[in-house]
């Protein structure tokens, strides 16, 4: 199972539309994916329409360490794309797990309950510096971070999230490498000089460094996305061709295009997506 973490300081930038949308995208190429909503503000967990709920959530796997998957998987609408729900209603997890030994581990110790079961896991994080977050990252085999095209947001990736990668590093000790970063330019607007100069100077600044990359796909500001959201739907689901007159590609073509270049060993099934078809309220499951 590879475990992809959604990760930024800053809120608002678009993490729940890309784990939303990436896993939908990936659960309709027929893989496994399992949403894990780690958000104290839990909107993925409100984002698709749940066939089944679960009686348990992220409280009961991170406090109580519950691994049973039947207490703690709820089933969405879209086939082979389930979800463990936020319900740390009261925040407790973060105080919790900031002064257990094992605290910032616990989600990596966790992570074998799972990997029978999927064969992707994405996890969506809360949108500042805490225990939690450090928690996902730490339990990741890559981390991803969307970035809007602002000046602002520029400054808050270097402050913030690239800063907690950095802070990560004494793990090594343990033999837990912080994981690869990509950072991912969201909600890109279809003429403006402002955010072409620091896309530019967002690729400039990291072309040397490794461990992190700028993707190569960009995500539209398009209204594809919010629409999709309302309607608790992936994206690829409710824009499968370009509209006329349009620059920015059809979302299909662009979570197409994403999952690709984040995971090139499923590219033939990725090729094979061509819209809603899979999509069904679970009639049963195993």
């Amino acid at each position: 199972m590879q475990v992809i973490s959604i990760i930024s300081t800053k809120g608002g930038v678009g993490k729940t539309t890309t784990a939303a949308n990436l896993g939908g995208f990936v659960a309709d190429a027929g893989l496994r994916v399992l949403l894990l909503d780690l958000d104290v503000q839990p909107t993925l967990s409100s984002y698709f329409t749940l066939a089944t709920r679960a009686a348990s959530g992220t409280y009961e796997l991170l406090a109580f360490n519950e691994q049973d998957t039947r207490q703690l998987v709820s089933h969405t609408a879209v086939l082979g794309l389930d979800l463990v729900v936020s319900n740390d209603d009261r925040g407790q997890l973060n105080t919790l797990l900031l002064h257990a030994p094992d605290g910032r581990l616990r989600l990596r110790n966790l992570l074998p309950a799972f990997a029978a079961h999927y064969d992707l896991m994405l996890i969506d994080t809360q949108g500042a510096r805490s225990v939690l977050l450090e928690m996902a990252v730490i339990a990741s085999d890559l981390a991803i971070s969307p970035v809007t095209p602002e000046i602002l947001a520029a400054r808050e990736l270097r402050r913030g999230t690239l800063q907690l990668i950095d802070d990560l590093a004494p793990y090594r000790r343990l033999g837990i490498t912080p994981p690869a970063l990509r950072l991912l330019i969201n909600r890109v607007p279809a003429v403006s000089a402002n955010a072409r100069m620091i896309q530019q100077a967002l690729r400039q600044i990291f072309d040397d460094q490794p461990t992190i990359q700028i993707l190569a796909t960009d995500i539209p500001a398009i209204e594809a996305y919010p629409r999709a959201a309302t309607r608790s739907l992936p994206v690829h689901h409710v824009e499968v061709r370009r509209p006329t007159g349009r620059v920015a590609p059809a979302a299909i073509d662009t979570m197409r295009a994403l999952a690709i270049e984040l995971f090139p060993q499923w590219r033939e099934r990725f090729a094979q997506v061509s819209g809603p078809d899979r999509s069904a309220i679970h009639a049963e499951r195993p």
